[in-house]
């Protein structure tokens, strides 16, 4: 018996258009279509696969009045409780050390900017991912290298007011430098005047005093030689037939201008990098990725529509908002709100000195005032009139 033809599938899925979601209308036909190659498929059998698709997903959207926010919060917030607090091994990486478990999801929804432990996994394209060489070769070129890193030891002359380096010497002629290569990036960098004696360089500054000096100190022990700034520690590991650099912090926008590296596939664990790379949108979808793995490293399974909805609350506004009172809780437009979160006093005290008013429209605040709260049954409110005899109630 012959089967219905991708161009029916076609026709037949997208009737469907405006009561499912166009992803799932694309998955669904991508899914037919590959089904009907290897048997055919009788356009009963079509008209039920469509149905039942329809059925499902009608079942899963959420009825009016669902306290969406609150389940959400609960079905994080539950798991949670069950998460471990210590730091462990990264993916199998024995070398690298990340935060995971509750310090880890405190972490995303706080939207910290700075991070314990921030990662990336750089994957390379094919040219260079299949050399072991290659890959090491690229490894090396962004490891950051600043001059305390090469210096044997560092010395403050108060007298003449001096700050010395004494270089390594076999760890500057591994990676290809000179003494004078250094002291040139030092006094180009940084504007100081550098003198060198062998191995060891002489700085000075144009401005003589001893804060100066310990400023100076400071500048060049941190001053960027080779590599990416932030890049800290490089790692080259093997992942079935390709090699994938593993990285100690993080520097998205600069990793991904590199010629070597596969934009599509190359992450970061930093949230903001990829906001201020990537923009928004990608934010919010690194927000539920990192989320969910960071559960799923638990063994907990939280339905992934509790952290999109988190994700959306935290990036709606066009750019990263934490949870907490410095972000979402603490911008509620109801006063009694943001009271009840944190710091109530100060809420209470502000919101009289403004002369705000609180019109009672959200849960939290119906619940403070003792009244039936705007969900399920009290999101309607029913009147019947009396018939025209006998007065009706």
């Amino acid at each position: 018996m012959a089967g219905v033809s991708p161009d029916t599938i076609k026709t037949e899925v997208q009737k469907l258009e405006g009561e499912v979601p166009e992803l799932i209308m694309k998955d669904l036909q991508q899914n037919l279509t590959q089904i009907s190659k290897d048997k055919a498929i009788s356009r009963e059998q079509l008209e039920k696969a469509i149905d039942a698709v329809k059925n499902a997903y009608q079942r899963a959207t959420v009825e009016a009045g669902e306290a969406v926010g609150t389940v959400a919060a609960q079905s994080i917030g539950e798991p949670g409780t069950q998460m471990t607090l210590r730091t462990f091994h990264y993916a199998g990486v024995a070398e690298l050390n990340v935060t995971l478990g509750l310090p880890r999801l405190i972490e995303i929804l706080d939207a910290r900017k700075t991070l314990s432990t921030a990662l990336m996994v750089i994957y390379l394209k094919e040219k260079y991912s299949k050399s072991r060489e290659k890959a090491r070769e690229f490894a090396q070129k962004i490891e950051m290298t600043t001059v305390e890193d090469l210096a044997l030891q560092t010395e403050t002359d108060l007298i003449n007011l001096i700050f010395i380096v004494t270089l390594d010497r076999t760890k500057v002629q591994r990676l290809g430098l000179t003494p004078k290569i250094i002291a040139s990036s030092i006094a180009n960098g940084l504007d100081l005047e550098v003198g060198i004696d062998g191995y060891k360089l002489r700085i000075k500054s144009e401005n003589e005093s001893m804060t100066e000096l310990r400023r100076n100190a400071t500048k060049v022990k941190s001053h960027l030689l080779l590599g990416v700034k932030g890049i800290t520690r490089v790692l080259v590991k093997i992942e079935g037939t390709e090699y994938v650099v593993y990285t100690e912090g993080s520097n998205l926008a600069d990793i991904l201008n590199m010629p070597e590296v596969d934009q599509d596939r190359t992450v970061t664990n930093d949230i903001y990098e990829i906001e201020q790379t990537l923009g928004i949108e990608a934010a919010r979808n690194a927000i539920i990725n990192e989320a969910i793995k960071t559960l799923e490293e638990q063994g907990l399974d939280v339905d992934v529509r509790h952290i999109m909805l988190v994700s959306d609350m935290m990036t709606a506004s066009g750019s990263i908002r934490q949870i907490g009172r410095h972000g979402i809780s603490g911008e509620k437009a109801s006063v009694l709100a943001r009271a009840s979160f944190e710091t109530t006093t100060k809420h209470i005290f502000e919101a009289c000195m403004h002369g705000e008013s609180d019109r009672l429209s959200g849960i939290i605040e119906n619940v403070i005032a003792g009244q039936p709260i705007p969900l399920g049954t009290g999101t309607v409110e029913l009147v019947m009139k009396g018939g025209a005899k006998g007065g009706g109630k």
